[in-house]
């Protein structure tokens, strides 16, 4: 079960692909818009309410970008998500009775943990980030500041606290949908943490029962399209553009933006619509900024084209940075809100991006700076393409299925 943008979904029907075919039966609760992310893998689908793309785009979603602190945009994410779970939580109700073991997703950890004590059947949390507290490193959610190992520490409590805060109405009113809440005190179920230890190595501190399995990549069947396909067949590889699931205060000039960077950098471009609803022509501002060098494409699997560009301009959100180390190509992170800023960081660490472009610091001068130290320097794609060739060895659902073992044994 997994609430969110279709980050928080897309991993998770990879992981639930290998689970079916080492033999589970395996459902995937998650908003009703995802559904066509499992067609052709063998997981069923359970559809929860609420649309996440409308909420972003709600004046409460707008609100968001006015806040200028990790810990600003989480207070008014809490006052957004508590309506939303409510809602949510009667679907997650008679989904979970029907289940023999409930992996829960990070973004409905403290529903999903007392939905499995209530029913008295084993849980295990899958998490996209490091969400439990550590010294060696700030919660992601709060930004990149490093506060001391006290001080990080610290702040990783406080979100989780904020974060059981934001399901306790849920959770206490467990009992009006029949079932009776558990005191979960002394309850600590396991976690495996989808990412690679290669780009968040396990913090040292963190107790027994928290580990990190490897990256569980997105089920994809789909192909490019002819219009794509021609279009990467048209000149020298592209630099795609994209923000996913992210939206942003004003689409237009940040398209301006977007395209004159591509230009001044002197490389062709491949510009998602996403949530933010990018493009490359009429802006609304009178001028059409759009041209042949420049491609405007709603979905294309990311599997697919990520490894066929020069460069890729993200949102840096978990399951997009997952997506553009498997492809081994430089990026340049465009961090807008919650961890984003976080898995930017681990980028720029790891030698694979030239460094951030945050959002609010978006623009054409800027972005094209990022872009000609992406393209130009070869070290960037030297270092992605060691790590993808690292990360192409490891498997990320095998540690889950041992997991799954010893909770039903």
């Amino acid at each position: 079960m997994t609430a969110g943008s279709r980050g928080d979904v897309a991993p998770y029907t990879g992981l639930g692909a290998g689970l079916v075919r080492a033999g589970h039966e395996v459902t995937l609760a998650a908003h009703g818009l995802f559904e066509p992310l499992v067609a052709g893998s063998g997981v069923r689908f359970h559809p929860l309410p609420v649309d996440p793309r409308a909420e972003l785009h709600s004046a409460r979603g707008r609100g968001l970008h006015r806040a200028r602190t990790g810990a600003g945009k989480l207070v008014r994410l809490a006052a957004m998500a508590r309506g939303a779970v409510d809602e949510m939580t009667a679907a997650l109700v008679e989904v979970a009775r029907q289940g023999e073991v409930l992996l829960v997703g990070g973004a409905l950890g403290p529903l999903g943990y007392a939905l499995a004590d209530a029913l008295s059947v084993p849980a295990l949390g899958l998490h996209l980030q490091p969400l439990h507290p550590t010294g060696e490193f700030p919660a992601p959610v709060l930004g990149t500041r490093s506060l001391g190992p006290v001080g990080n520490r610290l702040g990783g409590r406080a979100v989780m606290a904020s974060v059981e805060l934001m399901f306790s109405g849920a959770v206490r009113a467990l009992p009006r949908h029949g079932l009776a809440t558990a005191d979960r005190s002394r309850r600590r179920w396991p976690v495996m943490h989808g990412y690679s230890e290669l780009v968040v190595p396990r913090p040292r501190d963190w107790p027994a029962g928290l580990e990190v399995s490897g990256y569980w990549w997105p089920h994809e069947t789909g192909r490019l399209s002819p219009e794509v396909e021609d279009f990467l067949a048209a000149g020298p590889p592209p630099v795609f553009v994209g923000l996913g699931s992210a939206t942003v205060p004003d689409p237009g000039k940040v398209s301006r933006e977007i395209v004159t960077a591509l230009r001044a950098a002197k490389v062709r471009g491949i510009v998602q619509r996403g949530w933010a609803g990018l493009d490359a022509g009429s802006t609304g501002s009178g001028e059409d900024v759009g041209g042949d060098d420049v491609l405007v494409v709603d979905e294309a699997p990311h599997s697919l084209l990520f490894p066929r560009t020069a460069a890729v301009v993200h949102h840096a959100g978990a399951g997009t940075t997952g997506a553009v180390l498997r492809a081994g190509v430089p990026s340049v992170p465009v961090p807008v809100q919650f961890d984003a800023a976080f898995w930017a960081s681990r980028l720029t660490a790891l030698g694979t991006a030239p460094g951030a472009v945050p959002l609010r610091r978006l623009t054409a001068g800027t972005l094209a700076g990022a872009l000609r130290r992406a393209t130009g320097d070869d070290s960037h794609r030297e270092r992605a393409r060691t790590l993808a060739d690292r990360l192409a060895q490891e498997d990320g659902v095998a540690p889950v299925l041992a997991a799954l073992a010893r909770l039903t044994r």
